[in-house]
């Protein structure tokens, strides 16, 4: 349990940073992010508040969807917004376009790392991920037709309020899958539960056929 709960704050932390790295770049940020800039640019109020007010808004729309939200899942609202605050704090502007560059490949490698950390932890996954699997169960769409849907939707909206969409927005599209897919093995931690779904695996298969192994492990 401590591991647990210390790879979710590091991960939550690491990944505000991360995502201060990408917007200090200046190349483009990710869907969301160009929302969250667009509003911040409207409304004066700063990046990692807007952040928090539309997690918290879209937690809300879990409610209708039927979602289930864990303890990671809150604090995923509640403390992304203010270690993205820290990050553009510490990092400074108007950087030469090789730091710039640079900045943005380490805000995206570290935005993986710190997303395999904080779900492995297994506390529940981000707000958004829930709003993309409830429209799924909702309408039976194939998550990634919800995912892209809802991304181009909140895309165009961030770039007409004057969020930053340009070639870093297109290379996260592109490679924030993968390297997820990647990170997320890495720190994923075993539960009981995994051992007891084992258990119940093993006993409806003959001793004759070859057991998969667990996503678990």
């Amino acid at each position: 349990m401590i591991r647990r709960v210390v790879q979710l704050f590091l991960g939550l932390f690491l990944y505000g940073i991360a995502l201060a790295l990408i917007i200090r770049a200046a190349i483009g940020v990710s869907p969301w992010d160009v929302l969250s800039q667009g509003i911040s640019l409207k409304t004066g109020w700063g990046f990692g508040l807007i952040t928090v007010v539309v997690g918290a808004i879209i937690l809300l729309l879990w409610i209708p969807l039927r979602q289930k939200p864990g303890i990671g899942t809150v604090f995923n609202v509640l403390l992304v917004g203010p270690a993205a605050d820290l990050g553009l704090w510490l990092i400074p502007e108007n950087l030469d376009l090789w730091a710039r560059i640079l900045f943005f490949a380490a805000g995206l490698f570290l935005l993986a790392l710190a997303t395999g950390l904080y779900l492995g932890a297994r506390f529940g996954a981000g707000p958004r991920d829930g709003l993309m699997t409830g429209v799924h169960e909702l309408t039976g769409w194939p998550i990634w037709v919800g995912r892209t849907g809802i991304e181009i939707v909140v895309l165009a909206a961030g770039w007409m309020l004057g969020g930053n969409v340009g070639i870093g927005t297109v290379l996260f599209a592109a490679l924030i899958g993968p390297l997820c897919s990647t990170t997320i093995p890495w720190f994923r931690i075993a539960l009981p539960s995994d051992v007891s779904t084992d258990e119940r695996l093993e006993s409806t298969v003959e001793p004759s056929e070859p057991l998969l192994d667990s996503p678990a492990h």
